[in-house]
């Protein structure tokens, strides 16, 4: 019996800024203490621009490496500190894991507190 073993070089793969957008963002929302994603623009941003609006995240990839800034609202009564730290570990991991990529840094940003939840 003859077994086929792939070549070194077969091809090419590429990965959406969307796939990474995605990922960083269903990770997010996993975390305890995240109400939801928020709006990566201000309020004028959003009147003056024309360009599609990314909720919750912006991704960039620079020398091989992927950039996160993310947006949440976090529930009231929890350690912010420790939630975007967790936010950034599990983010930082997933693209790691996932895609292969190294995380050059995760940013996290807290645009509310949500009293309601």
């Amino acid at each position: 019996m003859e077994t086929y073993g792939l070549k070194e070089n077969v091809g090419k793969t590429t990965i959406s800024p969307n796939v990474l957008h995605k990922i960083a963002c269903l990770t997010t929302l996993s975390v305890e203490g995240v109400s939801r994603m928020a709006s990566a623009k201000t309020s004028a941003e959003k009147l003056m621009s024309k360009k599609e609006e990314y909720k919750g995240a912006k991704v960039k990839i620079r020398d091989g490496k992927v950039y996160v800034d993310i947006f949440v609202v976090l529930m009231s009564n929890r350690n912010v500190r420790d939630i975007s730290r967790e936010i950034q570990s599990r983010v930082s991991r997933a693209i790691s894991e996932m895609v292969g990529m190294q995380a050059g840094g995760v940013t996290i940003h807290i645009k509310d507190i949500d009293f309601s939840a």
